[in-house]
């Protein structure tokens, strides 16, 4: 546990959003926003059964707990975690460790829930990813980044 510690450490010093560490050793990094470096990941190395990751990102709400799923996630660290996020990880027996836990992820304007949180509520992780993709595909295309 100390080595995962001081790794996150690490992490919250850098400019990067995200790293996936696997026996502690990085496997991906992003400095992408949102659930773009999840997309990202997945799109690159699929989804997987096992729960041998560890990713440290900066915002987790429900739709990056589906997403963090689908990449094979065991446990996660993050200064902010959403109450959404927490129910679907301890569903999901996923360990997670939030330094503060707030009802719902506010969207960039802070003005509502993240899109991507209020599309991921009542979805399993294969149904949610499909949406997750098409839904960010046509915003990009929009230029326009909930």
């Amino acid at each position: 546990m100390q080595e995962t510690d001081a790794l996150y450490r690490s992490f919250l010093d850098s400019t990067d959003t995200v790293w996936f560490m696997r026996e502690g050793s990085q496997i991906f990094r992003s400095q992408l926003r949102g659930i773009a470096p999840l997309l990202d990941y997945l799109d690159r190395f699929g989804p997987s059964d096992g729960q041998d990751i560890v990713i440290f990102d900066r915002v987790v709400g429900n739709a990056a707990a589906l997403l963090m799923k689908l990449a094979g996630c065991g446990e996660i660290h993050a200064p902010l975690g959403s109450g959404h996020a927490v129910a679907t990880l301890e569903e999901l027996g996923i360990d997670h460790h939030f330094q503060q836990v707030v009802p719902h992820i506010v969207n960039r304007q802070g003005a509502g829930m993240c899109p991507f949180e209020k599309l991921s509520l009542g979805t399993t992780a294969a149904e949610f990813y499909p949406l997750a993709q098409s839904t960010l595909k046509r915003l990009n295309e929009g230029n326009a980044i909930p």
